[in-house]
């Protein structure tokens, strides 16, 4: 047989088992690690991209991605030192760096990621169970993510996997005792309010005393300045009294004379039974 009809048969073969879906040939992907099982053993791995070539029915091919991967958990509940339970939701950087140790371990990237995903889990428990529940939602929580993926890395590490970064993305409490610590926060802060207003009543009642002290201080000193200056008043106007009496006694008689008629006869209601002779009266009498 020539190498031509040698080549037609080839040609021939490979466009029938293409037919049949069974193809001799495969595709590794920029991105993508290829494992060659042969009867259930691996045979070769592809790391580079391009065309390649199996045996059908005897070869398959199992494909690893080669890219850093999200993992992204789903919730789950963690208890921490102090005995209060969390709901965890946690993402994880990784990659496969043994595609070959991979395949022995999980045979598949989706074994790999269960395994994975019991890893880190299983490191979040441990760590989470070390610190209280307030370092975990914000004082110490970089710090205890940073252990979770160096720990969860050396386990990875031994399955071919490498783990770069564990974050959580979020920590709540469970509905029923989040409704429990908001019936106590409501509490706390009730009581605090009635302190509060407790200490303001007594401070403001310290305020009224000093007012009321002050104004009972300032009202007696402002007496007391008007009595001073009543007197110095009425000093004065005796003084100027007697001065004008030891001038005219006369005169000053006539005109105390007349301010005590007006005073007297200005009430209309005013009734005075006089003798004629009264010395009241005697300025009223015809001279």
């Amino acid at each position: 047989m020539s190498k031509q009809n040698i080549l037609f048969v080839i040609v021939g073969v490979i466009g029938l088992l293409i037919a049949l879906g069974v193809s001799p040939i495969f595709v590794v992907d920029l991105t993508q690690t290829a494992i060659v099982v042969q009867l259930g053993k691996p045979v070769k791995t592809v790391t580079e991209p391009g065309l390649q070539f199996k045996v059908p029915f005897i070869q398959e091919v199992t494909y690893f991605d080669k890219r850093l991967l999200d993992y992204d958990a789903p919730s789950r509940d963690v208890i921490t030192e102090d005995k209060k339970t969390i709901v965890i939701d946690n993402f994880a950087k990784w990659r496969i760096i043994d595609p070959l140790r991979v395949y022995q371990a999980f045979q598949t990237q989706r074994g790999a990621l269960q395994r994975l995903d019991d890893i880190i889990y299983s490191e979040l428990r441990v760590e989470l169970g070390k610190h209280q529940l307030t370092e975990i939602v914000s004082a110490n929580r970089a710090l205890i993510m940073k252990v979770v993926s160096e720990r969860a890395n050396s386990i990875a590490s031994t399955y071919g996997l490498e783990v770069s970064d564990v974050r959580i993305k979020r920590a709540d409490l469970p509905e029923q005792n989040e409704k429990a610590i908001f019936q106590r926060m409501q509490a706390e802060r009730e009581r605090q309010a009635k302190q509060y207003r407790a200490e303001g009543e007594e401070e403001a009642q310290k305020i009224r005393s000093e007012a009321e002290k002050d104004k009972a201080i300032i009202l007696a000193d402002a007496y007391k300045t008007a009595q001073e200056f009543q007197g110095d008043g009425d000093a004065q106007a005796f003084k100027i009294y007697a001065d004008a009496y030891g001038q005219d006694p006369k005169f000053f008689e006539f005109i105390r004379s007349m301010e005590a008629y007006k005073k007297t006869f200005a009430n209309d209601n005013t009734t005075m039974v006089l003798s004629p002779d009264s010395e009241f009266l005697k300025y009223l009498q015809k001279r």
